[in-house]
């Protein structure tokens, strides 16, 4: 199933950076009505394990909103979010850098 040129232009940036699963897992979401109960039962998983997902997807999104702005912010919290770098590594680089850009 192929995508229309045309609505790749008009898909949101946010969008576009998701991976399938995540697409997927919206769908699936969506389709049940966002009770992340259901989910875990389709899934086959506990509840806190789609909680978890969930929440991993919103931060995905709200990565995606400042990769624009921020670049290098962006960088580090997305190698966090991969377990590439650890959270409290990603906070202290992140506010050494907001310090450098005079920004607190």
């Amino acid at each position: 199933m192929g995508v229309c040129p045309v609505a790749l232009d008009m898909m949101p940036g946010w969008m576009a950076n998701l991976e399938e699963e995540d697409m997927v897992f919206i769908k699936k979401f969506l389709l049940s009505s966002g009770s992340l109960k259901e989910m875990a039962r389709q899934y086959g998983v506990t509840y806190p394990t789609v909680r978890l997902r969930l929440d991993r997807l919103i931060q995905k999104i709200q990565l995606s909103d400042q990769v624009e702005g921020e670049p290098y912010i962006a960088l580090i919290k997305r190698l966090a979010l991969q377990d590439k770098l650890d959270f409290d590594t990603a906070k202290l680089l992140i506010t050494q850098y907001k310090k450098l850009q005079g920004g607190e």
